[in-house]
């Protein structure tokens, strides 16, 4: 048995090793003077989020881009709250802004609420460049220019942007903040061996005309979340030279940590439900071997209670993985400017295994709920 735990804490290794060396080689992007021309649709999905919408609005208000090369859709997911009137009252407030703001009411056709709005805005876009955040994000005031930048430098069909979390000092936030982080190194390393395989809706611009010549979300609509990993990995199959990671500061979208525990546990299990429908095989390798590490120390841990294996077994299993885990979050952690955050570091490596444990084993038996909905895996 402990041979078993050594070869999988061995390829834990590898792999993440790997990623964090490919980091490296994804160079920052520089951001040089120059015209704007690119014409940008943003894309805003909301159910339930007036406590959110101003925030994000205010942030658009402030880019530093020509409003008539950009516009804004809002769509309506059978929001519950007072979500339209936030948005309405918003633009009654800001008319010296003129910003060109459309509200839609989502049209379903699928199981996926998201793509599904994601799809009713597009047919109603006006610009052939489609950006997507979330209605809880505030997005840079470089955030348009930046794409712009790549777009005309390197003529990409698909851009993958960095996503950051705005925290407060409550060890819930700092937790989810590792998490996070951990997975914004393993995005951009994966661009780094020339395999992308992680990307995040809340800041992804694609053209417009490759969403339509790939048939959008055909084909995984099944699938409740994923608007974003899988129409990537449609780009990567048919333009694996024209898909980009952003890797700058100035097109960091922060959003927020969920605000309980419960909401947390929902929203992994959300995005655990769909590792099995990856096609990428790398992904889905990566998921397997980080499971089972997990796995590995909360077995060693029973059986180190029940003495099966002896605890300075589990001590070294642990600290090779507290080592290479804290090497991983520190690439990210200093791109994000959250260095300070590494103090609780200590604390999240106890807890993290029995999380992810936990999300796996309830994703594969259960259903989950989501902004008031259920779904099923």
């Amino acid at each position: 048995m402990t041979i078993l735990f050594i070869i999988i804490t061995a390829i834990y290794v590898i792999f993440i090793s790997v990623l964090y060396i490919a980091y490296s080689k994804v160079k920052a992007f520089k951001l040089k003077s120059g015209n704007p021309v690119s014409r940008f649709s943003i894309i805003v999905p909301f159910r339930n989020e007036a406590n959110h919408l101003e925030a994000l609005l205010q942030s658009i208000i402030a880019l530093n881009y020509p409003k008539e090369l950009f516009e804004i859709i809002m769509v309506d997911d059978d929001s519950e709250d007072y979500s339209v009137e936030i948005i309405q009252s918003f633009i009654e407030k800001n008319p010296q802004n003129k910003l060109n703001i459309h509200i839609l009411k989502n049209k379903r056709q699928s199981h996926s609420p998201k793509k599904d709005a994601i799809t009713t805005a597009i047919s109603h876009s006006n610009f052939e460049w489609i950006v997507t955040t979330d209605a809880d994000c505030v997005v840079p005031e470089l955030w348009l220019q930046s794409f712009d930048a790549l777009i005309q430098h390197n003529a990409p069909k698909l851009i993958v942007a960095p996503v950051g979390y705005r925290t407060s000092n409550s060890i819930l936030d700092h937790f989810q903040l590792h998490d996070f982080l951990s997975l914004q190194t393993a995005t951009v390393g994966g661009f780094g061996i020339g395999n992308p395989f992680l990307c995040n809706g809340a800041n992804l611009c694609y053209n417009k005309n490759v969403f339509k010549e790939l048939s959008g979300f055909k084909g995984n609509t099944n699938i409740a979340s994923g608007d974003d990993l899988f129409f990537m990995e449609k780009v990567v199959e048919n333009y694996p030279k024209d898909i980009h990671f952003l890797k700058s500061k100035n097109a960091i979208v922060h959003t927020k940590p969920e605000r309980t525990l419960k909401a947390l546990f929902n929203q992994r299990v959300r995005w655990a439900s769909k590792t099995s429908a990856y096609n990428n095989l790398f992904s889905k390798m990566l998921a397997l071997i980080v499971l089972l590490m997990n796995a590995s120390l909360v077995v060693c841990f029973v059986f180190s209670i029940l003495g099966l294996i002896s605890w300075q077994f589990l001590s070294v299993l642990f600290v090779i993985k507290f080592c290479i885990d804290f090497l991983f979050i520190y690439k990210s952690s200093y791109f994000f400017n959250q260095n300070p955050s590494l103090i609780c570091y200590p604390l999240n490596s106890l807890i993290y295994p029995l999380f992810v444990v936990a999300v796996t084993c309830y994703s594969m038996f259960f259903n989950y709920k989501w902004k008031g909905r259920s779904f099923k895996k």
